[in-house]
Order: structure tokens, then sequence, then C-alpha cells
């Protein structure tokens, strides 16, 4: 896109609020999709029979990848929230090229490298999702958008799956070239979409009035900030860290619970899956923009978050009783797990800033949440992998569910006491 082009496209999205946010929208959206290209298809695959010192080499793959991710979201805390509109766009397209390039070299080293690999394709990918999210937020509409956006991951984690397994079943791609042919098949959309994003005009005046400012932020900001709302964000983050262990489980190892429940899946199924989780938490989620009051509006939050996890501990308990179906209780575990996990990634963390007018980023914050939630899922997998624990995953994800589902409304209730308590001894704050 031409210069000229882009600063026509932009004035154009600029006087048409309609017409922004649904290019805004769409271009996160597929932007993100895009992105998991590049990350989840090669768990679709099972890898039967390849192991490294015992050890079945998907399990390594993912704790590698995970490594990878978890380190990138650390990165990111301080690669994000200093990043200006201007530099984000270079920055998403060369962290995805450096992704790709372990993905071509997977099939073509030895298998103790294949790990490496892995680890290398997850560094550069963990800053993505802070790096769009900052062309979105301290908007009047970052709800819808934000929104949008984070429904991407539930979409694209099954769609991106059921390429990948297209690809080996129909094309007869092998399981470790799948990835990077996975990968090639959408960068079409990524170029798409990035050049939209780079045309999307700064937040108005009127957005800045009701969502605060966004600035990039330096480190003694960022460390003013956490030290400030330590209490408010420990509790907040907690549960955040349970859903993510949870979401990551269950979405890294579908394939391996329907197998060890007897379940052979066709290409589309994660697709079906994951498309019916979308739409259930875009319906249960679109209402809240309407929201004006942002303290309202976060209280909803709690509630809904809480909800989503007794949701997937309570179709757990009934997966366990015969009553569900495997299909079933992927659904149902998928929209209580993503009911929780979706408004974190995207319109809680908007919210509290606007509620309390602190000066910040919602892309910080969700970097720093996210940085503690993958740590966890790292630890969680480093332990199953080396104490030689066997990989019943359909139990550990039956736990997981049911110990969420206690745990997370708790922590959010005493996130909501420290919240009100904070608000009324800096009453200014939340105006």
């Amino acid at each position: 896109m031409t210069p000229t082009r882009s600063s026509g496209l932009q004035r154009r999205l600029a006087a048409n609020p309609a017409l922004f946010t649904l290019v805004a929208a769409l271009a996160a959206f597929g932007a993100y999709t895009a992105m998991y290209a590049f990350r989840k298809p090669f768990s679709a695959a099972t890898y039967t029979g390849q192991e490294i010192g015992g050890v079945s080499l998907k399990v390594l793959l993912v704790v590698a990848q995970l490594l990878g991710y978890t380190l990138s979201k650390f990165l990111g805390i301080k690669v994000v929230s200093e990043a200006g509109a201007g530099r984000r766009i270079a920055l998403i397209a060369g962290l995805i090229g450096i992704a790709f390039l372990p993905l071509v070299l997977l099939p073509q080293v030895p298998r103790w490298a294949q790990v490496v690999c892995l680890f290398v394709n997850g560094l550069p990918l963990g800053m993505i999702w802070g790096l769009i999210f900052g062309f979105l937020e301290g908007r009047k509409v970052t709800e819808f958008l934000g929104l949008g956006m984070s429904v991407s991951f539930i979409f694209a984690s099954g769609w991106t799956k059921s390429v990948g397994v297209y690809l080996m079943k129909s094309w007869a791609v092998p399981e470790l070239w799948m990835p990077a042919v996975t990968g090639l098949a959408f960068v079409p959309l990524l170029g798409v979409c990035l050049a939209l994003l780079a045309s999307l005009p700064a937040p108005s005046t009127e957005d800045v009035t009701e969502r605060s400012e966004r600035a990039p932020m330096n480190g003694v900001q960022r460390r003013q900030f956490l030290a400030r709302n330590a209490v408010s964000l420990t509790f907040l983050i907690l549960p955040y860290v349970l859903l993510t262990v949870y979401r990551d489980l269950r979405d890294t190892f579908m394939a391996d619970v329907l197998k060890e429940l007897g379940v052979q899946p066709d290409p589309s199924f994660f697709a079906r899956v994951e498309s019916m989780v979308g739409v259930g938490v875009l319906a249960a989620l679109a209402g809240l923009w309407w929201i004006r009051d942002h303290w309202k509006a976060l209280g909803t939050y709690h509630v809904l978050i809480s909800l989503g996890a007794i949701l997937v501990g309570a179709s757990t308990l009934a997966f366990q009783l015969g009553w569900l179906g495997p299909a079933a209780w992927m659904v149902l575990t998928g929209l209580g797990g993503y009911l929780g996990y979706v408004p974190f990634n995207s319109v809680l963390f908007d919210r509290l800033l606007a509620a309390t007018r602190q000066a910040g980023t919602a892309a910080f914050l969700i970097q720093v949440a996210d940085s503690v939630g993958y740590l966890a899922s790292a630890s969680l997998y480093l332990q199953r992998t080396f104490s030689k624990a066997s990989p019943a995953w359909t139990q550990l994800t039956q736990n997981g569910g049911l110990g969420l589902a206690v745990l997370v409304p708790v922590l959010l209730a005493a996130s909501w006491i420290s919240l009100k308590s904070a608000r009324r001894v800096h009453p200014i704050a939340s105006s």
C-alpha cells in the first residue's frame, strides 16, 4: 500500500466510525489468526512412537515452544510497553518472520535439534498479541474491538489445526513439514491485515476523554504502576494464571485427550468445536460493550469470569458421570474457559485503566499477566516431563477443570473487594 493510499484510507476511517470499527476488528482478528498458523498447527499431530530419552517428542516440542513463548512474554513487558504505533507493524512482521525460520528447519535437523527449533519458534511470538492490541486500546469501541480480537485465538486454534490435519491427510504433507506449510498458507492474510492496521488513525480526542490517554511506558513508570496496584493486580492475575494453564492444556493436548478416549476426529473437528465455542463467547460478552460505567463493567466481568470457571467444572463433572460425550465436553469446557480467559486478554485491563484514570497501557498489563500465566503452564509441563509422570492428559484436564471452578471465583471475590477498597481510599481516581 502506497503512502498516499494509506493516508487516504486513514482519513476515511477517521471520518467514519462504523467503517473504522469494522476494519479495525477484521484486521486485528485476521492478523492474530495468521500468527496462530505459525504457532499452533504442530500440536494437531501426535508424533506417535517418536521419543527422545524415553520422553514423547510431542511433549518435548510443546514444552520447548512454551518455554520460548513464556520468555517472550517477559521480554514483551519492555518491548510492547515501549513500542509506539510507528514501530509496531515492522516488529510484528519481523517477529513472525523469525518464528517461521525454525519451522522450515524442523524436518531437516536431528530430533534433539527439533526441540530447539520449537523453542526458537516460540521466542518471538509471545509479543504479537500486545503489539496488535496496542492499535485497539484506549478507544470508545475498544470493548468491541478487543472482543473481536480475543475470539480470534478461539477460532484460529481450531482453524489452523484443521488446516494442518487437512494438509497431512489430503495432501500427504509429512508431520514435520506441516507446521511450515500451514504458516505459508496464511502469509497473504497476514500481509493484508498488517497493511490495514498500519492505516488505523490514532485515538480521537473523544476516545481519550472517555478511556484516558495511552502512551508508551518506560521502566520507571512500569515499576511505579505495579507497586501502586500490587494487591489488586495480584488478585486479578492469579485467576488468570489458572485460566491460562487450563486453556493451554485443553488447547494443546485436545488431540491427545481424544486419542485417550478412543475418538478419531476428522480434519474439521477442531474447527467445528472451536467455532461453536467462539460464537458462544461472542454472544455472552458482546452486550457488555453497552455498559458505559467502567466500574459496573469491571464488576460484571468479575461475575462472568467466575461463571465461566464454574461452567468448566460443572461440565467436567457431567462428563465424569457419563452425562456428556467427549465432543460436548470439549465444547462446554472451551466455552467456560474462554468466557473467563477472553476478558483478561482484551477489555478487563482497558476498563481498569479507564475506571481508575491511571496512566498506563492495557497492552502492558496484558503482557505482565501473560508472562506469569505462561510461566505457570511451562512449569506444569516441565514437572510432568521430567518427573516421568504418565501423560494421562484426560485426567489432568479433568482435575484442572474441577479446581478452576473453586479457585477462580474465590480469587475474583478478593479482587473485587480490593478494587472497591482502593476506590474508597482514592475517590478522585475513580471518577
